[in-house]
C-alpha cells in the first residue's frame, strides 16, 4: 500500500511538472475550445474590412505586449496591485497605442463560447496574424497556450521598448534581449508598411535634430523632408497629424517599407538607423530585389519567434475573464 502511494505521488508530481513547464503548441485549444481560432478569424474578417488601420494598431500591440514580460497581455491591463497601478498603458511607447476594445470585443465573443479557457495573449497573437493576412499580408502560424501575467509596470514598459528615436545600437540592444537577430529586427520593422504615425514621433527630426531649433536630420531625404513640413507637420508642436510610415501603399503589405528606407525617406531615426549597418543593409537589399513572398516567409518566421519570447504556459500565470483586469 505504502509503495503505491509513493507511486501515485510520483505520477502526481510528473504531471504538475509537466503542466508547469508546458510549451506552446498547434491548435492548443482544440479540445478546450475547438471553436475559439474560427470564431476570432470571423470577427477579424468581417470587421477589419471596415477599418483596414486595424491591423496595423493590432500588430503593434502585439509587438508592445511581447517586449514587456513577453506575450503575456500585460499591455491590455488597465488596473493591477503593482507599482500604484501605473500599468504598461500609460507608458510613453504606448500612448498611442490603439484597438483595446477590438481585442476586448473578441473576448467577450470567445468567453460566450468557452469561459475562461482563452487567454487574452493569445486572442492578441491571433489577431495580429489574421488581421494582416485580412488586408492581402502574410500569414504565419501562431502556436497557442498562452497564459495572461499579472504584473503591468509603466516604468518596465518605458525601458524595454524601443524608441522611434532610437538609434542602431540601442535597437541591437533591445531586440537581442528578446532572443531576436538583425534579421528579425529587419523584418518585423517591415510592418511599417502598413501603420501610421503622429507627427509627435518624428518631428525632431524636421525641426531640432541637434537640439538647436531649426536642425534637420541630414540623413533624411531633404525632398522628402520638405514635403512633411510643408504639407504635414507643419509646426515641432504638432501632436495630431497622422502620417503614412508608407506613404502610397500604406494599406498593403509589400515591400514598399524597405524600398524607402534605401531611398532615406524612413519616417523614424529607427527606420533610418536600419541601413547604417552593412549586414543589414545589405539584407534590406536582398528582400528588395527578391519575391514579395520571400519577405512574406521569414516576416511570418519572424512573427512567431517573436510570438514566444519569455511566454507564460502551463500553471503560470492565469486566464483573465476580462483582459483589462487581473482576476479576483
Amino acid at each position: 500500500m505504502a509503495s503505491f502511494s509513493y507511486l501515485m505521488s510520483v505520477l502526481v508530481l510528473c504531471v504538475i511538472i509537466g503542466y508547469a513547464n508546458a510549451q506552446l503548441e498547434l491548435n492548443f485549444y482544440a479540445k478546450s475550445c475547438p471553436k475559439a481560432e474560427k470564431i476570432i478569424k470571423d470577427f477579424v474578417e468581417q470587421q477589419v474590412p471596415k477599418a483596414p488601420n486595424t491591423a496595423a494598431a493590432i500588430l503593434r500591440m502585439h509587438f508592445h505586449d511581447c517586449f514587456v514580460r513577453g506575450c503575456d497581455g500585460s499591455v491590455l491591463l488597465n488596473f493591477t496591485s503593482t507599482n500604484g497601478n501605473q500599468t504598461e498603458k500609460l507608458a510613453n511607447p504606448n500612448l498611442t497605442v490603439r484597438g483595446f476594445s477590438f481585442i476586448d470585443a473578441v473576448k467577450r465573443l470567445v468567453e460566450a463560447e468557452c469561459p475562461e479557457v482563452v487567454s487574452c495573449a493569445d486572442i492578441v497573437a491571433l489577431v495580429a496574424r489574421d488581421a494582416v493576412v485580412a488586408t492581402g499580408g502574410p500569414f504565419w502560424n501562431v502556436p497557442t497556450g498562452r497564459r495572461d501575467g499579472t504584473i503591468s509596470n509603466v516604468s518596465e514598459a518605458n525601458a524595454d521598448i524601443p524608441a522611434p528615436t532610437s538609434n542602431f545600437t540601442r535597437l541591437q540592444q533591445s531586440f537581442a534581449k528578446k532572443g531576436l537577430d538583425l534579421n528579425d529586427l529587419v523584418l518585423l520593422s517591415g510592418a511599417h508598411t502598413i501603420g501610421v504615425s503622429r507627427c509627435s514621433s518624428f518631428t525632431e527630426r524636421l525641426y531640432n535634430f541637434t537640439g538647436v531649433l531649426g536642425t534637420q536630420d541630414p540623413s533624411l531625404d531633404s525632398e522628402y523632408a520638405d514635403n512633411l513640413k510643408s504639407r504635414k507637420c507643419r509646426s515641432i508642436n504638432d501632436n495630431t497629424t497622422i502620417v503614412e510610415m508608407d506613404p502610397g501603399s500604406f494599406k498593403t503589405f509589400d515591400l514598399s517599407y524597405f524600398k524607402l528606407l534605401l531611398k532615406r525617406r524612413g519616417l523614424f531615426q529607427s527606420d533610418a538607423a536600419l541601413t547604417t549597418r552593412t549586414s543589414t543593409k545589405s539584407f534590406i537589399e536582398q528582400l528588395v530585389d527578391g519575391p514579395l513572398k520571400e519577405f512574406f516567409d521569414e516576416f511570418g518566421k519572424s512573427m512567431e519567434k517573436m510570438g514566444r519570447v519569455e511566454v507564460k504556459t502551463g500553471s503560470a500565470g492565469e486566464i483573465r475573464k476580462h483582459c483589462a483586469f487581473v482576476n479576483n
